[in-house]
């Protein structure tokens, strides 16, 4: 399933090059105001929530199809979320990228772009739109391309998170750069989800970085789970998007202190 998904990425990306040429893209980018600083919000004395403009998935279908992302993200902010995930997928998650200028344009919360960025003009389309900060996952990309892309995200003034599900993709994000590391407790290639990924891989993130886990968080009590492990930020979509009050929902996600990590030893902090 992910291998059919970046396929139709690559091709849907080569379709919109050819409809708005790169350097038009590239010139909206380098013209946008300013990024937020969605790293900063990350450090708080409570668990960050980055809560999710999602109106489908492919292990579940349509979750939410008639949300408006302005309307919602105003939500999200007045419930004590951190900052708003949006997804931009159309094929799979029903998103768009006027998702995410709509969820921006209504919040002072930074905004990230969650999809699947395999190519520069995905950089600089998702900073002409308003985003902040943009997802990488490392099982889709090789680790030059991962430096290329948070090199290029740097120089927009965007924050990238990094999605792991292994202890070799955290050693690859690090490697390669990452300063916000992404722990997904979902295999991406089963959807089979399971909490004890995020509890397994965040030790492993020094503490200088921030370490962000995602999926099947539902309830504090797994938001309590993770931040034991280390975890300074959950990204939550489903749980919210479908909870009969969602502002009831993010509000319980966003009480639980932040524990923190012990620092890397001698050596291996290779954060930013």
């Amino acid at each position: 399933m992910l291998e059919q998904m970046l396929d139709h990425k690559r091709a849907e990306v080569a379709e919109r090059r050819r409809e708005v040429p790169l350097t038009e893209v590239r010139r909206l980018a380098e013209t946008a105001p300013p990024a937020r600083d969605f790293l900063a919000r990350l450090r708080g004395e409570r668990v960050a929530l980055l809560a999710e403009v999602k109106r489908a998935s492919p292990s579940r279908g349509s979750l939410a199809p008639a949300l408006e992302p302005a309307a919602l993200a105003q939500l999200y902010e007045r419930a004590g979320a951190a900052a708003i995930s949006v997804l931009t997928d159309r094929r799979f998650f029903a998103g768009s990228l006027a998702d995410l200028t709509q969820a921006r344009g209504a919040t002072t919360l930074p905004v990230l772009r969650k999809d699947f960025v395999l190519d520069e003009y995905q950089v600089y389309e998702a900073r002409a739109a308003g985003a902040d900060a943009l997802l990488l996952i490392v099982a889709a990309l090789p680790d030059e391309r991962v430096r290329d892309l948070l090199a290029l995200s740097r120089q927009l003034g965007l924050r990238c998170l990094v999605e792991t599900h292994s202890a070799g993709e955290v050693e690859r994000a690090l490697a390669c750069g990452a300063e916000i590391v992404g722990i997904n407790n979902r295999d991406l290639r089963t959807f089979a989800v399971d909490l004890a990924t995020g509890e397994r891989l965040a030790p492993l993130v020094p503490a200088n970085c921030a370490v962000v886990c995602e999926s099947g968080i539902h309830a504090p009590a797994d938001v309590e789970r993770l931040a034991a492990a280390g975890a300074d930020a959950v990204l939550v979509g489903e749980a919210l998007v479908t909870a009969a009050d969602t502002a009831a929902a993010a509000r319980a996600l966003v009480a639980v202190p932040r524990r923190g990590r012990p620092p890397a030893e001698a050596g291996g902090n290779r954060c930013m």
